[in-house]
């Protein structure tokens, strides 16, 4: 890990991942039980018609001002959750509108906390929401799958600890003080992103290795490690990359904030926010734009339902919305309504069995898809997530179809494969915060036993990823076919666990890029990404690039770097044959401004 200028006492090792401890705690008895005035439909395919609304089921807990003993139930899912990096319990900490007072909600695996209010300011905590990194000996690179929405915070001592790495979203939050994004002692950390927030004081990521922050407001940052990427930020530092390395664009070009559960008097909606285009800022002050969908046209999903209950919701004109759990899948779950959306809560898992398709979205306008972690199962997928089918061509720019908060893991939970993670061939979709990753720790895990070859593939034109994490895939991680692509921040790491050089020859070059833009592409921009090695079976392992792209007018990129950790593989370039070679054992990103 790069010492962080702010911190020279802060660890100088590379990132590494070791396997989680285990923690028997018992069983957690505590629901608490929302109600709704329509019932809930039975599950399987003996269901005729399809209803919506019901309750959210016991892993959806909602708390008012008044709940009793809130900070120790909260305490409880924290224990069963901090260090359940692969359990398969799934939580939502729900709290309604109003002032909460001496609150810590310590955030774990597989937990989402959120207010229920239409702003952030609805609901208050004087107190905190944390996320450290006890569990883990203070190392916060495996602080994943857990997120913050939709709250206001006080904190108590005037700074708020959110010591996260990938798939851990800070979205919707106000912050009416600082926000420390490193763990207790500055150890490791390998993060993040922020959406839509406002942060009245300082960010500090300290030891954070690359950070995103999108459409949002800080009153200061504190320090850049190696890639911190900002756009439509106010208070965002100039513009600097390599020295320091903040990459700052002053909008984005299109964004659509994720939908989101809220409480419209005693009736719960979600609410969809309008498109933005040259976004800068919040989207929540004044008047939010958008729809509130009732929860009644929405089909309340909870573990045992099968997709194809699912699919005929769908439809029938019903929205979607997961409840925490786990959801195994025979059927590939189809969405080919336009303006459906499909939201989980409480990082709802989508497994598919028998090696099918795990979702997939039609050519149409509009649909999001949000909060959702697809795992791959042990019978090889050729693909897990589908936009539109091959050769789409629909115009969508008015009403793009978005991927928000989308996950997808191939082993560390058990075995698991997929030829491709995400297929892109509709023209104009936001991809919007997701970490696509073949496990490189956990159950499962090998060379071929957890075999993915390619993370993110886009063939649509005019898509645009703001905040693409993607990492470890055998071949390309992300492989762009489209025009007209743009990329604002890309994290990655090259599959630590190559066994040699041959394994990876990707015909005369070495090695397969991060990130390929094809042959065939005449125009593409990305700004601020980056790519990582650390080959820790065979040091020796030289890549040749990280980015591949065609040397064309139209073909730009702002701000790359390439690192080898602690030395164990080397970078020769950092695109194409442009950039110097990573060397030594010093963790020295080797950067390129500008290509061409």
């Amino acid at each position: 890990m790069h010492v962080p200028p702010t911190n020279p006492a802060a660890p100088t090792a590379p990132r590494r991942h070791r396997r989680s401890k285990a923690l028997g705690f018992a069983a957690l008895a505590v629901s608490l039980l929302m109600a709704f005035p329509t019932a809930q439909s039975a599950f399987g395919e003996e269901a005729g018609e399809v209803a919506g609304g019901g309750d959210l089921g016991p892993n959806v807990l909602v708390f008012d001002p008044s709940t009793p003993d809130i900070q120790g139930k909260v305490d409880e899912i924290f224990r069963k959750q901090e260090s359940a990096q692969f359990g398969s319990d799934r939580y939502a900490l729900m709290f309604k509108p109003g002032t909460y007072n001496d609150i810590n909600a310590q955030i774990g695996f597989y937990t989402s906390i959120a207010g229920l209010g239409l702003k952030p300011d609805d609901t208050t905590f004087n107190g905190d929401v944390t996320v450290d990194a006890g569990w883990f000996d203070g190392n916060a690179t495996q602080n994943f799958w857990r997120s913050a929405e939709n709250l206001a915070l006080d904190p108590v001592n005037g700074t708020n600890r959110w010591a996260v790495s990938q798939a851990a979203p800070f979205r919707r939050m106000h912050v009416k003080g600082g926000l420390n994004l490193a763990p207790d002692g500055y150890g490791w950390a390998s993060g993040g992103y922020i959406a839509d927030s406002k942060i009245d004081g300082q960010v500090g990521p300290y030891s954070q290795q690359q950070w995103y922050t999108r459409d949002s407001s800080v009153g200061s940052w504190g320090n850049g490690v190696w890639n911190m990427t900002f756009s439509g930020v106010e208070g965002a530092p100039a513009q600097s990359f390599p020295e320091p390395p903040y990459t700052t664009l002053d909008t984005t070009p299109v964004s659509r904030e994720k939908p989101f559960l809220h409480l419209d008097g005693d009736t719960y909606k979600v609410f969809v926010p309008a498109k933005r285009t040259d976004a800068r800022g919040v989207s929540w002050e004044g008047t939010p734009q958008g729809e509130s969908i009732p929860l009644d046209q929405f089909y309340v999903v909870k573990p045992g339902a099968t997709a194809q209950t699912i699919n005929t919701a769908v439809d029938q004109g019903l929205h979607l919305l997961f409840t925490p759990g786990v959801y195994h899948v025979d059927e590939t779950i189809e969405i080919d309504r336009a303006n459906t959306v499909a939201l989980g809560l409480g990082l709802a898992t989508v497994i598919p069995d028998n090696g099918v398709t795990a979702i997939r979205v039609g050519d149409v306008d509009g649909v999001k898809l949000a909060g959702l972690l697809v795992d791959a199962g042990p019978v090889n997928s050729e693909t897990l997530i589908e936009v539109g089918p091959d050769g789409a061509s629909g115009d969508h720019s008015a009403n793009p179809t978005s991927l928000q908060d989308v996950f997808v893991r191939i082993g560390g939970a058990g075995p698991g494969k997929a030829t491709t993670s995400i297929v892109v061939n509709s023209d104009d979709v936001v991809i919007d915060h997701t970490w696509v990753w073949r496990a490189d720790h956990g159950e499962g895990v090998g060379w071929e036993t957890n075999r993915a070859d390619y993370g993110v593939h886009v063939k649509g034109d005019d898509v645009l990823a703001t905040g693409l994490f993607v990492e470890h895939f055998n071949k390309y991680d992300v492989q762009w076919s489209g025009e007209n692509g743009r990329t604002i921040f890309f994290q990655n790491e090259k599959a630590y666990d190559a066994p040699d050089q041959a394994a990876i020859q990707n015909g005369d070059i070495k090695g397969y890029a991060a990130y390929k833009v094809d042959d065939s592409v005449t125009t593409h921009e990305g700004w601020g990404m980056g790519s990582y090695c650390y080959f820790n079976v065979d040091p020796t392992i030289r890549q040749q690039h990280g980015f591949q792209a065609p040397v064309k007018p139209g073909v730009k990129f702002h701000d790359l770097l390439v690192v080898s950790l602690g030395g164990q593989g080397q970078y020769d370039h950092v695109i194409n044959e442009t950039g110097f070679p990573t060397s030594g054992t010093d963790t020295v990103p080797s950067q390129v401004v500008s290509f061409p």
